[in-house]
């Protein structure tokens, strides 16, 4: 009897040869333009079949009516913690980057993360941060006062310059600049700054120093940020390129596109919102902010209280700093971003308590859902590049482990979102910006399902730090 069970246990094993199977799902990847019904087989952490036959495995998820598609990757995400990992995992991400105001130190922040994230993360050495530590600013996050008021000296910079060096050595995903946040920090600083974003291949990740109105507006921005990379050789990335332009979309992109013509390696990144946030004690609303930004304080609104903000309660809570959001933008720039080929989409997402933007936790389900099926501003193809494989190839180069992400193909990680079309949509609102996107019932970070039947696994964390790798050698 023994030997008869034995028998029957072997011969289910081969039967079910993968761990996880995900059967008749309309499978989308946009390396190969794949889009058919496929059968998918994972062992372990990666893709080991795309059949056109079902498959068998211990767990067998049936897709039919859903596309499978290569998890998400968001370059642009702040809040890199639990509260907001779960979100991202509703959202079908399973890779957040913190690029553009980036961390330092590095190594740390990485250790703090390690085997206990839901979803897989990595950073930017920031330009910022390292500001923040050499100047003694006082700030958290951003900075607050010595990084926003003081020029550094020689000295100083090179202190900064070391910090830099020294995350780039630890694996930091090249290097964060916010020119904004950091007023004093001129042309000569950033240069070298810059300059060693070129001698480690890695890109810098740039929020630009001026706002879409009033003169210097978006194009000069762009012009300093050009110039950088055209002296040093750096290559580029532009973060929130929608929310810098607004009205001047147009205008801004054609400078990306001219540049890219010229053999400039510029990327460029969006999120699908007319309202930004930041924190309201940094250097971007000191006096004149109206002027540049084209903002008035009834278009600003206070997180915590949700209130519209008057000139009173503007220094009130400019004094006290917190999160603030900004609606500068239109439905119309929003779509134009979302349908050009050179946007990549990404949320510069934070939520902290349960306060904070809705694109934290809808970005990428607001764009399958609000730009793709009811605007019809882009394909499912065109959005699943723009969130999957655009991000991934962004950043292969220099870290290895982007090269199996973004992808459905054998031998790519198993990092895979599972939507239904005429479903998925983002719920979160500014009043309620913690509520889950919906229409995404699994979600798999290298074969652990961290969504489940629309819910988030609880005790699992498959998510890894991705890191860049050493130093290229000289010449090469």
């Amino acid at each position: 009897m023994k030997l008869l069970l034995l028998a029957a246990a072997t011969a289910c094993l081969c039967a079910q040869p993968y761990d996880i199977v995900i059967n008749n799902g309309r499978v989308i990847d946009p390396e190969s333009n794949l889009d058919a019904i496929r059968h998918l087989g994972i062992r372990g952490t990666r893709i080991t079949s795309v059949s056109r036959t079902s498959l068998r495995g211990a767990r067998e998820i049936d897709a039919s009516g859903h596309v499978v598609a290569s998890g998400f990757i968001d370059l642009h995400q702040h809040g890199q913690t639990e509260e907001n990992y779960r979100l991202k995992a509703r959202d079908g991400c399973t890779t957040a980057l913190e690029l553009e105001i980036g961390v330092s130190p590095v190594n740390p922040w990485y250790a703090a993360r390690e085997g206990k994230a839901l979803i897989h993360f990595g950073a930017s050495v920031g330009h910022i941060g390292s500001r923040m530590i050499v100047m003694k600013d006082t700030g958290d996050w951003l900075p607050k006062d010595n990084a926003v008021t003081k020029s550094a000296g020689e000295g100083e910079q090179a202190e900064i310059r070391e910090l830099i060096r020294k995350g780039l050595q630890e694996g930091g995903l090249g290097i964060g600049f916010g020119f904004n946040y950091t007023p004093k920090a001129m042309q000569e600083e950033l240069q070298q700054v810059f300059q060693i974003a070129a001698e480690w291949r890695r890109p810098g990740f740039v929020h630009m120093r001026y706002g879409s109105h009033g003169d210097p507006g978006v194009v000069a921005s762009l012009h300093e940020v050009i110039a950088y990379a055209v002296v040093t050789g750096a290559s580029i990335h532009v973060v929130h390129l929608g929310a810098s332009s607004t009205i001047h979309f147009e205008r801004a992109i054609s400078v990306v596109e001219a540049a890219r013509r010229r053999g400039l390696d510029i990327s460029v990144e969006s999120y699908p919102y007319i309202a930004g946030m930041t924190r309201m004690e940094t250097a971007i609303f000191a006096p004149g902010f109206q002027e540049r930004l084209g903002l008035d304080y009834p278009n600003m609104l206070w997180v915590a209280t949700g209130e519209r903000l008057t000139a009173e309660t503007f220094e009130k809570y400019r004094r006290q700093g917190g999160l603030v959001a900004t609606f500068t933008n239109t439905e119309e720039m929003i779509e134009k971003n979302m349908a050009h080929p050179l946007v990549m989409v990404a949320s510069d997402g934070i939520l902290e308590n349960g306060l904070g933007h809705p694109r934290a936790a809808g970005t990428f389900a607001r764009v399958l859902g609000r730009y793709v099926r009811e605007r019809k501003a882009l394909t499912l193809m065109e959005a699943i590049r723009k969130m999957s494989l655009m991000p991934a190839q962004r950043l292969e180069a220099m870290a290895p482990a982007m090269r199996n992400k973004g992808r459905i193909r054998v031998g790519a990680d198993a990092d895979i979102a599972v939507f239904h079309p005429e479903k998925v949509i983002d719920r979160a609102t500014f009043e309620k910006p913690n509520l889950a996107s919906e229409g995404i019932p699994y979600v798999l970070v290298e074969g652990t399902l961290v969504v489940n039947g629309g819910a988030v696994v609880e005790g699992v964390h498959p998510g890894k730090g991705i890191r860049a790798a050493s130093r290229p050698e000289p010449g090469r």
